[in-house]
């Protein structure tokens, strides 16, 4: 294979010294020329503005131009290949001008012969080379900065809304509406999982491109672990009316040490793809360990009774973003990367996948991984302990009366509303003080029976909460007015209290406090308003959480699961929000911590926290997973992955 030709610009004015130009590059056997000639300084500037050539030998006189002149544009112009200046006598001047000017060396005509115009060329390509390849890497590594940067930003921004929408969809299965819609809300979280589980895909996939992504260890219940999976895959199961099975071939090591979040991922992302391939019949999931190499490993195999894969397509379901097909049509969805990328995180554990399928029969994957060293560990057959535990809420007391929720956050006065609603009051809304103010202002007008109770948020837009106390009481307005607050902060009942306000119900709204207050001035209507005590606050020995979350959202849903947990939690949105909290009151037992805050960063708030309040624990919630060495380095006693659910919250707890 014949070598490039290096593309050479020759700018000499003199035919007879081009010729023998010509004639020395044509002797040195270390490169093949491509030469082009030019005489004019002025053509000169503007064939290498382009940036075309390799490298350029420019003759210092050029008529009554100077080759400097060139040399200095030409560079100016952008042409980044090396330039050797040629000149008819040796002059140290000449020399130091022209390398100062960026002249890679400076050559007399008369040396052009000799060993040393070969080494000239030679190193000159031999740097363009070099500086083309730091160049090229440089840019390569920009590049991957930047890729980085924008999955991390894509992870956050996407997970963040996925927070609250499968929140609030777990909180409202979890209640009393869950009897009006429960197929809707079915919908709705299994799509919003399925979402998530595309976004970890992808996301997986780019640190696997990048040698990013990192195990986690630990010992790990097997039962458990599969009991998880067959409660999560059995529901799918049924949907298409198949038959979902587990054994054990054998006893089992109770206790393994492995990245349970990537094993439930991998069993998960298998059983799954048989279930959608799969019309009729069963899938059976078995375990089973071997010794490979001299070690034990653990097995599972995951057979269906679908339509199998074709030979010719076994060799591709395993790479990026191949989707299995049948000879149907069907659509399926996914984005084809959970089999590419079961099989990289089975490399990482040491294992391997395989594949047995024939068309019309059904397909077996088989899977092994390495489970620490299990020989002392105890064994059992497994049990999957699959006893449900879910409770619904229902109103413990049924009022009448006509209430005004007044929040700026859509999703939290639906929420409150809901309660007030299931316990027999009539609901109204506001998105803000001024427009309360508007609809009381109506009333009164109309002279209708104005609210009986009216519940203001602090913090909104156009008009807070106590200006509009303030206005509502100077209309002369004499029910109750409940304050829905994120601050806890002593003094602020006695501040409330001066504006207007009746009592407050703390952030996120605890249903049982709401019912409380609700039957205590709706069900005895008969008593004046000014006379019923404040409700009875919250008892401190219950667990106390700060949030610091800077999306109204993802904090309100936080705020209001672990509310569901008997938590008290308090929010701050910001660095500065979260030192002032922490400031007048540090008795919290955690702080959790976003980790892009608008002015700060979550991990340099976690070390000012250490440094200042080294009794409170520090959680690191986030959109995308955070540097390891990072949380090593500050010491963070845990990491939670956004989307924040119940049960991730239930072990935090």
């Amino acid at each position: 294979m014949l070598a490039k030709a290096t593309k050479l610009l020759l700018v000499e004015d003199d035919e007879d010294d081009y010729i023998l130009t010509r004639d020395y590059l044509e002797q040195l056997s270390s490169h093949v020329f491509d030469i082009d000639w030019i005489s004019s300084p002025e053509q000169a500037i503007h064939v290498l503005s382009k940036n075309e050539h390799d490298i350029c030998l420019l003759d210092y006189r050029l008529g009554a131009s100077d080759g400097l002149s060139v040399l200095k544009q030409a560079i100016k112009n952008g042409f980044c290949g090396p330039i050797i200046m040629l000149t008819g006598q040796s002059n140290d001047a000449l020399d130091s001008a022209a390398l100062d000017a960026g002249a890679v060396d400076y050559l007399v005509k008369s040396e052009m012969s000799g060993s040393r115009f070969a080494r000239s060329i030679r190193y000159a390509l031999a740097r363009r080379d070099v500086e083309d390849e730091r160049v090229e890497r440089l840019k390569a590594e920009a590049e991957n900065r930047s890729k980085d940067r924008f999955l991390a930003h894509l992870s956050h921004e996407l997970r963040t809304p996925l927070s609250s929408i499968l929140g609030y969809t777990e909180l409202l299965m979890l209640s009393d509406f869950n009897k009006q819609a429960e197929n809707e809300l079915g919908v709705i979280y299994r799509n919003g999982k399925h979402l998530l589980s595309l976004l970890n895909d992808v996301l997986d996939l780019s640190k696997i491109a990048v040698d990013k992504l990192e195990l986690s260890l630990g010992e790990v219940n097997l039962d458990s672990l599969m009991a998880d999976v067959f409660t999560l895959m059995r529901v799918s199961a049924l949907d298409k009316g198949l038959s979902l099975k587990f054994e054990s071939l054998e006893p089992l090591p109770l206790v393994i040490r492995v990245d349970a979040t990537r094993v439930r991922q991998i069993l998960i992302n298998l059983i799954n793809n048989a279930i959608k391939f799969t019309e009729q019949g069963e899938i059976v999931v078995n375990a089973w360990t071997e010794v490979v190499n001299e070690r034990e490993m653990l097995f599972f195999s995951i057979k269906d009774s679908g339509l199998g894969i074709a030979p010719e397509k076994q060799a591709l379901i395993f790479k990026p973003f191949e989707q299995i097909a049948d000879v149907e049509s069907r659509s399926v969805g996914g984005a084809g990367l959970g089999l590419a990328i079961c099989s990289e995180l089975l490399s990482r554990m040491q294992g391997d996948i395989s594949l047995d399928s024939h068309v019309g029969k059904g397909s077996t994957f088989t899977i092994s991984l390495y489970p620490g060293d299990i020989r002392q560990v105890e064994r059992n057959l497994l049990k999957l302990d699959l006893t449900p535990n879910m409770q619904q809420k229902v109103a413990p007391c049924q009022v009448s009366g006509k209430v005004l929720v007044v929040d700026d956050l859509r999703d939290l006065r639906v929420l409150v509303g809901h309660l007030i609603g299931s316990a027999g009051a009539a609901v109204d809304y506001a998105d803000n003080g001024k427009q309360a103010l508007e609809k009381v202002k109506k009333q009164l007008a109309d002279g209708h029976t104005t609210y009986d109770i009216i519940f203001l948020d602090i913090h909104m837009p156009v008009m807070g909460g106590k200006e509009a106390a303030i206005e509502l009481r100077k209309l002369g307005f004499k029910g109750a007015i409940i304050a829905l607050t994120a601050a806890t902060m002593k003094g602020i009942h006695s501040e409330l209290n001066a504006l207007g306000f009746d009592d407050m119900i703390a952030k996120p709204v605890d249903s049982n406090l709401l019912y409380q207050c609700l039957e205590l001035r709706l069900g005895q209507k008969e008593q004046p308003t000014s006379s019923i005590q404040p409700m009875p606050k919250p008892s401190r020995d219950k667990k106390c959480f700060l949030l610091v979350e800077d999306d109204a959202d993802a904090a309100q849903i936080t705020q209001l699961l672990l509310e569901s947990l008997d938590v008290d939690t308090d929010i701050a949105t910001s660095v500065k929000d979260c030192k002032a909290v922490l400031e007048h009151n540090s008795n919290y037992d955690k702080v959790l911590l976003d980790m892009h805050l608008p002015d700060g960063s979550g991990l340099e708030l976690a070390g000012f926290i250490k440094q200042h309040y080294p009794n409170i624990k520090r959680v690191i919630i986030s959109g995308m997973e955070p540097d390891a060495v990072h949380i090593r380095q500050l010491k963070i006693e845990q990491v939670l992955l956004k989307p924040i659910n119940l049960a991730l919250l239930n072990q935090l707890v």
